[in-house]
């Protein structure tokens, strides 16, 4: 009889933080690898479809409500709690939409990746797509990088540029963009269960699955 339990030991453990609909990690559940599986989903707030979408994959979910606690430390304390009782090698912030402490990148340096919608460093923060139109750049794009301690700011693990059309708004600009961050996102994933990615002081070294 095949032991599944004791594969998915040796595979590499996800654990994904999102804040809202969870497309992202929709992306990694439909793009299945004998490499790694997502073991945990965390959230910032209740009652979002990223849960929704864990509880029918059949992952544990949990949500470490911002509301809850006084300030940046003490949230960051505790989603890194709650992060490091699913033993993980890595954690993906598929739009998570709060700044971590640099309490968590010291718990788990060089293991927390993000997607963020824009060529870093271009247009930083929370309103990337909205800033790009507004600024009038003919491209924008999509960033996979490390976290760091500062705001969209670690070694960058890949990039695609996706072109900004004439009467783009957010919303349709944006959902150019996330086709992009759901194919990319899985194969950043699976090189880094395989090894395939080192980070050498701002550089990352190697290459991205195909």
């Amino acid at each position: 009889m095949r032991d599944v339990s004791s594969e998915l030991a040796q595979t590499c453990r996800i654990v994904v933080l999102a804040s809202g609909s969870g497309s992202n990690l929709q992306a990694l559940l439909d793009d299945p690898s004998p490499d790694w599986w997502v073991v945990g989903v965390l959230t910032d707030r209740p009652d979002v479809r990223a849960l929704e979408r864990a509880a029918a994959a059949g992952i544990p979910g949990a949500t470490v409500d911002w509301s809850d606690y006084p300030d940046r430390a003490a949230f960051t304390e505790a989603i890194a709690d709650s992060i490091a009782a699913f033993e993980p090698e890595y954690v993906v912030l598929a739009g998570f939409m709060r700044i971590l402490g640099a309490a968590a990148v010291q718990r788990f340096p060089n293991r927390i990746i993000n997607v963020h919608p824009s060529l870093l460093p271009a247009f930083k923060g929370g309103h990337a797509i909205r800033d790009a139109i507004e600024y009038g750049v003919k491209t924008t794009g999509v960033t996979v990088h490390f976290v760091d301690e500062e705001l969209d700011h670690g070694p960058i693990i890949c990039q695609e540029s996706v072109e900004v059309l004439p009467g783009d708004d957010e919303a349709t600009l944006h959902a150019r963009i996330q086709r992009v961050e759901h194919r990319l996102l899985p194969k950043v994933v699976q090189s880094l269960a395989l090894g395939h990615l080192e980070v050498t002081g701002r550089k990352v070294e190697g290459r991205v699955s195909p």
